[in-house]
């Protein structure tokens, strides 16, 4: 159940109608066709479960006919975000079609994402924003585009904006796959709540809005929680979240600014390798290295101010983070360091400034109707990140899997400065009835310097990229429309990877210096349709093709460039709604990649399947929400892929079930059970290939990895009201 892209409604009705009916909404200002822009237009509220007489109410994906701009992007309630069963906070992004998220690692380490074949790591071509703020960490420490949102607290969302392919002009950076826009509430009810699990979970929540009388509302929220999975060192993940929001004005004229703040720890099991299982050197749950963890922090600070008016509406942002990263991880045991281990320390201290401004505007030519947007959109990040080899987390002053470093217990160290600006224009035109286009043009810059503190280099780089983008759109007939979509999108690489050089299939003689930004080139052919009442459905064929895929170097710990590569697939999504309390969902999703360079011998590759790409995603859901009732169930089954480019070695993919179940006694108490992995389906959530030794004294082999599927477990929550 998604909303259309145009600012969600306000209205008031019984609890016992449930939550789920769809409303069609009122234009906004500037008829904006797809998805809003940062404007907070209207007073945003965060579910109630029905405890409060008001709730939101928005339209489902089929109200987007006559407004989106390709077929394949939608919206998200933060009733559906509520309703859906959630096993760690960056699940609430499965909403989106086709999309998984998984974790390879311990629960304070930025989850897995999978969306169009591409195994997107910890967050690269996945490019996500949180009350405008990018999540993605350029040149991060463990990989690039790291997106951690473990800082999240769901009760303060109020959705969730998506698209797919890089077919939208305002967003740049790490947006070809993909894009997710989080938005964040402007009231809240106010609540405290408990609840515990059968995997050593435990969180307290407490919230609420102040309402004054000038029609200013202050947010505020904050959370303890703890987990320990079923590991047998547990997690002992421990973390605090804070967020505090002051909201003013109207929709034609207002502001907010919020401040957020996170701090976690936690031990983690990394993915083991299948044979440690086999040899029985460790249980289903086990570790070689129980030393593995992490420690995070982010404090962040963001700001909106808009003024519309009839026809126009202008929209400004700004933001700064300042976050702290510390990684343990050892996935290759005693491969390079048979007396010490391989475990490497990964640092990060981060600060990140940024802004955006936004002019949208709506004029007619005659009776032709046209929507124009303008934007400038800048971020600097400030980092230092730093690789150690160390020994149960103490750091050693050698680099066994590294050229001998001149700085002692450091094997990377960079102090790295990089500015991004891109600048957009986007036009819808509604041609005539059954016909609009919409086309947009984009140019980013990026530059900056980085400061090798181990070999004493300076590297110095910048570029532009322009990139054209638009739609077709034919329709609506009989309740459908067609789309036809292309564009240019990029990634950025690494900026330790760019002051290196790789070979190239496009270069025979030598090498070639790697750019700032990748680009890809992407096609989508789609359509939106209600064949009969209460069923909508949406389907898109797409294919991708990248310059340069990126990689993982664990023993130079960046994100490295590798071959060119292309997807093609297709996608299919329906929701069917028989009454306003229950929807019925289901999104499946077949990708096919491969590598697409001649020579891929020079990278080191014998075979062109991507590697982890997922082929095939589907998944099922249910939501219910009648009188004192609520809850949802979904399952998602996750298909097969290949650990190594010739296909000869492949992960199994897996099935889970998870559900949820509410009851509200009155308007002020409600108890709400969750479980997971409800079948107790023995898998692997995450699974590599990699070359590793197990013990000090054992033979170097090659092979799978896999981080397991958490068992059966269950949640228990009270919530009140107050």
């Amino acid at each position: 159940m998604a909303a259309e892209l145009s600012p969600p409604v306000e209205t008031k009705k019984r609890a016992e109608q449930g939550a789920l009916a769809t409303k069609k909404d009122r234009p906004n200002p500037t008829g904006a066709p797809r998805r809003p822009s940062t404007a907070q237009d209207v007073r945003k509220v965060a579910s109630t479960d029905g405890a409060s007489e008001t709730i939101q109410v928005t339209a489902s994906r089929h109200d987007l006919l006559g407004r989106a701009g390709t077929a394949s992007e939608g919206s998200l309630t933060a009733r559906e975000i509520q309703l859906r069963p959630v096993y760690r906070v960056g699940q609430i992004l499965e909403a989106v079609p086709g999309l998984v998220v998984t974790s390879h690692s311990g629960e304070g380490k930025a989850n897995q994402f999978l969306l169009r074949g591409f195994n997107l790591d910890h967050g690269t071509d996945l490019a996500t924003f949180v009350d405008d703020m990018p999540v993605n960490g350029v040149s991060n420490a463990h990989g690039q585009g790291y997106t951690d949102l473990n800082f999240l607290i769901p009760e303060v969302l109020a959705g969730v904006d998506y698209t797919k392919g890089p077919f939208h002009a305002d967003i740049g950076d790490f947006g070809v796959a993909g894009s997710d826009h989080m938005k964040l509430a402007d009231d809240i009810p106010r609540q405290i709540s408990l609840s515990a699990g059968t995997l050593g979970d435990y969180r307290a929540y407490i919230g609420g809005t102040t309402h004054f009388s000038n029609t200013g509302r202050w947010v505020n929220a904050f959370t303890l929680s703890h987990s320990d999975g079923p590991w047998t060192y547990p997690d002992n993940a421990r973390s605090i979240r804070a967020l505090s929001r002051y909201t003013y004005g109207s929709i034609k004229n207002g502001f907010d600014l919020t401040a957020m703040f996170y701090r976690g720890q936690w031990r983690a099991t990394n993915d083991q390798p299948l044979d440690a299982y086999r040899e029985g050197l460790i249980g289903r749950y086990g570790s070689l290295d129980p030393t593995d963890g992490g420690f995070s922090e982010r404090y962040s600070l963001s700001a909106h101010y808009h003024l519309a008016r009839d026809n126009w509406k202008w929209v400004t942002s700004a933001f700064a983070v300042h976050d702290r990263l510390t990684l343990w991880n050892n996935f290759t045991h005693y491969l390079d360091d048979p007396v010490n281990g391989d475990q490497q320390q990964q640092d990060e201290t981060r600060t990140t400034v940024g802004g955006s401004s936004v002019y949208s505007r709506q004029d007619y030519v005659g009776l032709i109707r046209t929507e124009t947007r303008v934007g400038v959109q800048g971020r600097y990040d400030f980092l230092y990140v730093d690789r150690r080899h160390t020994h149960q987390r103490i750091t050693l002053p050698n680099c066994p899997s590294s050229l001998e470093a001149t700085v002692p217990y450091l094997c990377n160290a960079d102090t790295i400065n990089l500015g991004a600006v891109g600048l957009f224009v986007q036009n819808t035109t509604h041609w005539l009835p059954w016909l609009r286009t919409v086309v947009g043009l984009r140019e980013d810059y990026q530059g900056g310097t980085d400061n090798n503190l181990v070999d004493n280099s300076l590297t110095q780089k910048h570029q532009w990229l322009f990139q054209p983008k638009g739609s077709l759109v034919f329709g609506p007939w009989k309740k459908t429309e067609f789309y036809l979509s292309g564009g240019r999108g990029f990634h950025s690489n690494d900026f330790r990877s760019v002051s290196g050089s790789y070979a190239s299939d496009e270069f025979t003689k030598g090498s070639v210096h790697v750019p700032l930004m990748t680009s890809a080139v992407s096609g989508e052919v789609g359509v939106r349709t209600t064949p009969f009442s209460h069923l909508h459905v949406q389907a898109a064929a797409f294919m991708i093709d990248f310059d340069s895929e990126l990689s993982y170097d664990g023993d130079a710990g960046v994100t490295s460039p590798g071959p060119a590569s292309r997807r093609q697939g297709v996608e299919f999504s329906a929701q069917y709604n028989p009454f306003t309390w229950l929807e019925f969902n289901t999104d499946l999703s077949f990708a096919k990649a491969r590598y697409r360079a001649e020579n891929l011998a020079s990278y080191g590759i014998d075979g062109t399947y991507v590697t982890n790409a997922p082929s095939f995603v589907w998944s099922f859901g249910v939501m219910v929400d009648r009188g004192p009732w609520y809850g949802g169930l979904q399952v998602r089954w996750l298909g097969g892929y290949p650990l190594v480019e010739d296909n000869s070695l492949r992960s199994k993919g897996y099935q889970e079930v998870n559900m949820t179940l509410g009851y509200r006694f009155n308007k002020t108490i409600k108890l709400e059970a969750s479980v997971f992995n409800v079948f107790n389906t023995r898998a692997y959530a995450a699974q590599y290939a990699y070359d590793y030794r197990l013990t000090p004294t054992a033979a170097i082999q090659s092979g799978a990895t896999g981080h397991p599927l958490e068992p059966i477990s269950a949640r228990l929550a009270v919530t009140a009201d107050f």
